[in-house]
């Protein structure tokens, strides 16, 4: 039985065999395991390294697989290094290494850690041509199996799962299904050409790329409601900014010179919690005092955002319109505040305690403030999008030039 296309020795088949393994996706997932047991705190290295080893043959199967299908059965690849015996060799291979690990999982830990490390086998085993095929699958296999491994590799520490690790599973689910989004795209062609049901298929490049940067900037501000909530470290918003400011620069770049900014960026983000959570940097410190002004404190906060607002005004040279805008609306938003502060139904605390014309004069700022935030970014965003639709469209379609 002939394992390697190119050689019937030993270490033909061991190189062909090894050539699965893909550091790039591979190298996420055993991170994402250890990352479990970083959130966990005190941890066993042996259990992790049995969970660890479930995830690295769950992965090694959809990499078998993948190549299997999409060279033996589809011929979409021009060259795969596995015979279809080396390739249900492998995966025979990797089958029953996993279900070792499963069990010693379980014997050491119990079922439900066995349970719960399951499914990444079948994640594994099914992703192509199953999961791949539909578009819930094809974005969402790779980033639901990551944060199952993350959840994985905090249960069998500690035996049960907490908020803070489930908050964290969370995140990387909308970041990696973000950066999914825009890996599908560099294929838009190939996959439009055999109904291949992507997001970028579905509804298009303009809108899957919105939709990924969504995802993305959700994942970034769930680490800052997790800070904020005490879930997470108070280091963990600075591991948030480095991975946005990749997102800002990967925006507006081809698909897969974005995917690859991503993909690394979320290497960074990763390293970067592993750090927040395992050294907490700014622990001692904490979050910071937001009554430090005293009564001072809200208005301190109208100028910082105010002085926010006018710059993305002046930038998207929208200060007419929204002067324009806020005059109109300023009537009802007077309306409005003073009728709430009249029943109570809130109070402000942190005020100068002066008045004009029946509320607070923070107030009035507030109903300048707020909209001219909103004016200001809504505008930013045209701008930005408007300048980068013609660098996108003057770029090389990757996946068309494969082909």
């Amino acid at each position: 039985m002939s394992v390697a296309r190119h050689g019937d020795d030993t270490p033909s088949a061991l190189r062909a065999l090894a050539s699965q393994i893909h550091p790039v996706f591979m190298t996420p997932p055993l991170a994402a395991s250890w990352f479990g047991a970083v959130v966990a705190g005190e941890f066993q290295v042996s259990l992790g390294a049995v969970h660890m080893l479930a995830a690295f043959f769950a992965v090694y199967t959809a990499h078998v697989k993948d190549g299997y299908v999409d060279f033996h059965a589809r011929g979409e690849d021009d060259d795969h290094p596995l015979t279809i015996a080396g390739c249900r060799l492998a995966l025979v291979g990797a089958a029953v290494g996993f279900l070792a690990a499963v069990l010693a999982i379980g014997l050491l830990v119990g079922p439900v850690a066995a349970l719960l490390t399951l499914p990444l086998w079948a994640i594994g085993f099914l992703h192509a041509p199953q999961l791949d095929t539909n578009v819930v699958g094809v974005t969402m296999g790779y980033p639901v199996g990551i944060a199952l491994v993350m959840l994985g590799g905090y249960y069998v520490q500690t035996g049960t799962l907490s908020p803070a690790i489930l908050g964290f599973a969370a995140v990387f689910l909308a970041v990696l299904s973000g950066v999914k989004i825009v890996d599908d795209e560099t294929d838009y062609d190939y996959d439009s050409s055999i109904d291949k049901r992507t997001v970028a298929v579905l509804v298009g490049r303009a809108r899957a790329r919105a939709l990924a940067q969504g995802l993305l900037a959700l994942g970034a501000l769930g680490v800052l409601w997790g800070a904020v909530s005490g879930l997470f470290p108070p280091a963990a918003p600075v591991a948030a900014l480095v991975f946005l400011s990749v997102v800002l620069v990967a925006r507006s770049a081809p698909a897969e010179l974005a995917t690859k900014l991503l993909v690394r960026g979320t290497y960074v983000f990763l390293a970067l919690l592993i750090v927040a959570v395992w050294y907490r940097p700014l622990a001692p410190v904490g979050l910071p005092d937001v009554t430090a002004l005293g009564p001072y404190t809200y208005l301190g906060t109208e100028v910082v955002f105010g002085a926010a607002a006018l710059a993305l005004l002046r930038y998207a040279d929208a200060v007419g319109d929204a002067a324009r805008t806020i005059v109109a609306l300023y009537p009802v938003a007077y309306v409005w505040d003073w009728y709430t502060l009249e029943v109570g139904v809130f109070e402000i605390v942190t005020r100068t305690g002066v008045d004009l014309f029946g509320i607070p004069i923070e107030e009035h700022l507030f109903m300048v403030v707020v909209p001219a935030l909103v004016i200001g970014l809504h505008e930013t965003i045209r701008r930005l999008e408007t300048a980068a639709a013609p660098q996108r469209a003057s770029s090389p379609d990757p996946a068309k030039g494969a082909e």
